[in-house]
């Protein structure tokens, strides 16, 4: 069993060799106590439990991260330990989106926001990657973290077996008036062949505040779709197939340009469609440590049309403008275990070519200047993980990348090329006892690479930004401690970060930051839990001054209880201090209840009742720039057929 759980858990976690109780704890999430890189991961059971209608929702939860809004995909922000999305230039490139392993959702894109347009009832887990020591298997230049997201497979629900499965869910939203249905067709013809399919529609009203105001342009009406199929075979299945692909498409009438409601640039019509396809090839032969391949290509397309609804103002170019960016990656990668003496290697290693191709966009007709220029960004990278085993107490894990660049304008910049190369690299080191405490340290370094929006100045276009962070912290994990059978699991690391060389900022040169992140567990036998966890930052830039983008210090505490299989009751409390925005601090309760049927025609069945905000309180998060919703009673039935 232990086995089997951890090939469920991201690769940046599969190399350690302790598990001790991670898997086994009862409460809402597990701490991933198994490494050195700080990285939360929200499984299907939490997914499921928290009834979010965005990822941005869904991942607010863990340390860290902070959201620029959130209530709905357009116009909604992610930031981790203050970078990514603001309110301004859309997002700063410091975080990576990974859906399947493609690349989406990190544009610069004036006022827009994250363009993480996609829906949670897509997928199975969710990892949040913190800093810098656990991203160079998925990119340059991350500083704030990595948000991968892996999509459902036909064999969650058909558990393997050959047969056809549905599996349906229906909620609603008090506050909105809103309700989402998600429809799974899992059919699994043969034992080395599965296909997926899913329709999720969610349609929601603007929402209120916690004074009953109505928080306008708040509506969204977003659909989404899946189909993925998985053929394997060999003699012993070695081989295997994957071919995915998603779409979300949503429309937004009469809405003002500026989705974060801040600047008055007029109204738009304005559809967004957004396609990820991935094609996936393993191998991986049995009873040779030397080979796990796998070979992917992936295509991710991000199409913005609008057009102003009253023209003739000062800004038409703005609202006039359409938006289109791909990306084109091919990544070809191998894992291998393998021993030198006592020292083992859990090495990973892989090459990627990836082309980003955007179209020019919002020319003003007066000067000539470009909001969105055009162009195509070109990489090769390589990259390198080592997780060294000595003996049964260190880990030692450095890791490369390399990545090479090429930039070329096109349209008002046609004729335009830029060269870059960067050499990045970490270390991380961990020490367990045998007594369930863990010791780690890590040192990261990583450049962002020139743009596309920076071609109107050439001296950007050689100009890197740099960073690197270091980090200390402490893991432990036992089991009996205050009662028998029951389970603690606690991490807490200290980070310090530097950026220097900065262009994707007006007037700041450099960010400095230190912070410090807490997550704990705790689960008895009698299905008692209790879950924990906190950030704490402090922010500069230019070496005096508040980092505008600083998330307001916070934590979360849930305390819950388990009843046999049928029931999970839980209560979260969510406290923030009054951020550098000075909208003040809060607190807020939210309520959550599941009860599956056990018995009769529709055992299986999950009823789910969320009560957030409780209290209806009114409130604005430190990053966002509108009041967050008031009470919100949400409901939603499921079950598999």
């Amino acid at each position: 069993m232990a086995q089997d759980l951890l090939e469920e858990l991201p690769p940046e976690v599969q190399g350690e060799e302790f598990l001790g109780t991670v898997e086994l704890a009862q409460g809402k999430r597990e701490v991933q106590v198994g490494t050195a890189v700080p990285i939360t991961v929200i499984n299907q059971e939490e997914i499921d439990d928290r009834q979010a209608g965005t990822i941005a929702e869904l991942i607010d939860s863990v340390p860290g991260v902070s959201l620029v809004n959130g209530s709905r995909p357009e116009g909604s922000g992610i930031n981790i330990r203050g970078f990514g999305a603001n309110g301004t230039y859309g997002t700063d490139q410091k975080v990576a989106i990974v859906i399947d392993g493609a690349t989406t959702g990190s544009e610069e894109i004036y006022r827009i926001g994250t363009q993480l347009f996609t829906d949670p009832a897509l997928y199975k887990s969710v990892s949040v990657i913190r800093g810098t020591v656990g991203s160079y298997e998925w990119g340059s230049g991350i500083v704030g973290g990595v948000v991968k997201l892996d999509t459902k497979d036909a064999s969650d629900f058909t558990g393997g077996e050959i047969g056809l499965r549905l599996h349906q869910l229906l909620g609603y939203t008090s506050n909105g008036e809103g309700y989402h249905s998600s429809s799974i067709i899992a059919w699994q013809p043969m034992e080395n062949l599965e296909v997926l399919l899913n329709y999720t529609k969610r349609d929601t009203d603007s929402y209120k505040d916690g004074d009953g105001n109505l928080v306008s342009n708040t509506s969204t009406e977003p659909y989404s779709g899946l189909a993925k199929i998985r053929y394997t075979f060999g003699d012993a299945n070695e081989h295997g197939l994957t071919f995915a692909y998603q779409k979300t498409y949503s429309d937004e009438f009469d809405s003002p340009y500026d989705q974060f409601n801040q600047v008055n640039f007029g109204n738009v019509n304005r559809s967004t469609e957004s396609k990820v396809a991935t094609l996936k090839y393993e191998y991986n032969p049995v009873g040779n440590d030397l080979v796990d391949l796998t070979v992917q290509y992936s295509y991710s397309d991000i199409y913005i049309e609008s057009e102003p609804t009253n023209p003739g103002g000062f800004a038409d170019y703005l609202l006039d403008g359409d938006h289109d960016y791909s990306i084109d990656k091919l990544t070809v990668k191998n894992a291998m275990y393998f021993q030198t003496g006592a020292v083992s290697h859990d090495l990973r290693f892989g090459v990627e070519l990836i082309s980003k191709d955007r179209l020019e966009s919002q020319v003003s007709p007066t000067s000539g200047s470009v909001s969105v220029p055009g162009g195509k960004d070109e990489r090769v990278a390589l990259f390198l993980i080592d997780e060294i085993g000595l003996g049964s107490n260190w880990t030692i894990t450095p890791a490369l990348r390399w990545e090479d660049q090429k930039i070329t304008g096109s349209d008002t910049y046609a004729g335009d090329r830029y060269d870059n190369s960067a050499l990045m690299g970490g270390i991380s080191a961990r020490y367990e006892f045998d007594s369930g405490l863990a010791l780690f340290a890590s040192a990261a370094y990583t450049e962002n690479l020139p743009i596309l929006d920076d071609l109107s100045v050439a001296s950007r276009m050689t100009q890197p930004e740099k960073s690197q962070t270091f980090e200390l912290g402490a893991s432990y994990v036992a089991g009996d401690v205050f009662a028998d059978g029951d389970s603690l699991q606690v991490k807490a690391n200290l980070f310090a970060t530097d950026l220097w060389d900065i262009t994707s900022y007006s007037g700041i040169n450099t960010v400095d930051s230190q912070g410090a992140e807490l997550e704990l567990t705790y689960a008895m036998d009698n299905g008692l839990y209790v879950d924990l966890n906190a950030a704490y930052g402090d922010y500069e830039a230019n070496g005096s001054n508040p980092w505008s983008n600083a998330p307001a210090n916070s934590a979360r505490l849930t305390v819950g209880k388990r009843i046999n299989e049928a029931w999970d009751l839980s209560w979260e409390q969510v406290v923030a201090e009054n951020g550098n925005n000075n909208y003040g601090g809060y607190g807020i309760s939210n309520l959550r209840a599941t009860y599956r049927l056990q018995n009769g025609m529709l055992a299986g069945a999950e009823l789910r009742l969320g009560i957030e905000n409780a209290f209806d309180r009114a409130y604005q998060p430190n990053l966002a720039t509108q009041l967050a919703a008031g009470r919100n009673i949400k409901l939603s039935v499921s079950k598999t057929f």
